[in-house]
């Protein structure tokens, strides 16, 4: 099976997608992306029915149009040379955390400074093609590996499709702890040495 078809499936069967929402792209060798088309729903999805689009965003195979997210992909693409596969969905939890405009540090859970970084940042709301996204996303770009847009779900991306996947799935498992932890006063964060020592790992690792 085609894997952003595969990633498709899963990101439906998580509940992270309803309707239309979401998208998924890849950096093709040719300089192009492959990605789903706009205002299908990700289900039922068939590789078929991918579609090919030119760095500028204009389709060049297949007969569905790009999403309008995709403008988001490629302003990744553009600040990040390393990443080859960028994931858009609308998982519950990390929603109600972007709409309610609070931002996830990663701090309190170890494992996920390690695989995401000090947090993952709240891009207002905005239209997903527009100046006043652009200027909240892009000093961004260069530091963090998944942002939340305001009323807009989440974009994580990698260098590989299933990095990016695990990403958002990190980011979603994320807000659900933080969610929980509200009634308890919040979570508890690390130490900065603590964290700095985290850190040092997720780059010897290479992530």
């Amino acid at each position: 099976m085609n894997e952003i078809i595969r990633y498709c499936q899963r990101m439906d069967q998580k509940g992270w997608v309803a309707n239309h929402d979401g998208n998924i792209s890849v950096r093709l060798a040719n300089g192009r992306f492959r990605t789903t088309p706009t205002a299908r729903a990700k289900a039922d999805l068939l590789e078929e029915d991918l579609i090919e689009v030119d760095a500028q965003g204009k389709r060049v195979s297949g007969t569905g149009g790009p999403a309008s997210e995709m403008a988001v992909h490629h302003r990744i693409y553009e600040a990040r040379p390393d990443t080859m596969a960028v994931v858009h969905a609308h998982p519950p939890s990390a929603m109600a955390v972007g709409c309610a405009n609070q931002e996830m540090v990663t701090f309190a859970v170890p494992e996920a400074v390690v695989s995401l970084g000090p947090g993952v940042p709240l891009a207002g709301l905005a239209l997903p093609n527009s100046d006043a996204l652009w200027a909240e996303l892009d000093p961004l770009l260069a530091h963090y590996d998944a942002v939340m847009v305001g009323g807009n779900g989440v974009f994580a991306w990698g260098k590989s499709l299933e990095q990016a996947f695990l990403r958002l799935e990190l980011v979603e498992h994320l807000a659900k702890i933080f969610l929980a932890s509200l009634p308890l006063g919040g979570p508890r964060q690390l130490d900065p040495e603590q964290v700095g020592a985290l850190l040092k790992k997720r780059a010897a690792a290479g992530f």
